[in-house]
């Protein structure tokens, strides 16, 4: 009986790779081309400057992408969560890094529930998207509930949020989301 069981758990277990595996490939097939492959910036990123409002400073740039994406202004330290139909979601102001990503559009590439930033803080819902001269570029909330001055002498990409901020930005972006940084 062993023998059996032990092939049943083999075949289950070839079974659901073999299921991971397609999903994946249908995934990435399915997935737009400016989303499978993220630039990182230079002459084939968009690095228009988004016109602001600057009566309504808050107010979702003009020119900043189309359908679901999260947008993030360099210049304004602030995210925007954007619906497909284009509505803002939610938006929020962040504390960035010290190594900035290239304006341009990206995809999340990874995520981590919890782990300790660059800097040396506890940091939960990690959505990283790019990486700038071998520094990790992505979004995160510290666990402490406030995003904290970068330390100019360390070199970090960690894009801070308060963390019901970081809650949102966890529910929204997902493996393979559009970032579209600009200006």
């Amino acid at each position: 009986m062993p023998s059996n069981s032990s092939t049943f758990v083999a075949g289950l277990t070839s079974a659901a790779l073999a299921t991971v595996a397609f999903l994946t490939f249908q995934a990435s097939a399915s997935a737009p081309a400016d989303l499978a492959e993220p630039q990182h910036g230079g002459a084939s990123a968009k690095a228009v400057k988004a016109p602001r409002d600057r009566k309504h400073p808050t107010a979702l740039p003009a020119h900043s992408g189309l359908g679901r994406r999260v947008v993030y202004s360099l210049e304004d330290d602030r995210v925007w969560l954007v619906a497909s139909n284009g509505a803002v979601k939610r938006t929020f102001e962040v504390a960035p890094g010290s190594v900035d990503p290239l304006p341009g559009t990206y995809a999340v590439t990874s995520r981590s529930g919890a782990v300790t930033g660059t800097d040396g803080t506890p940091i939960e819902h990690v959505v990283r998207f790019t990486t700038v001269d071998d520094v990790t570029i992505g979004f995160s909330a510290a666990l402490d509930g406030e995003p904290a001055e970068p330390d100019p002498a360390v070199r970090t990409g960690g894009i801070r949020e308060t963390v019901a901020d970081g809650d949102a930005m966890w529910e929204f972006a997902r493996i393979g989301q559009g970032i579209v940084v600009i200006p």
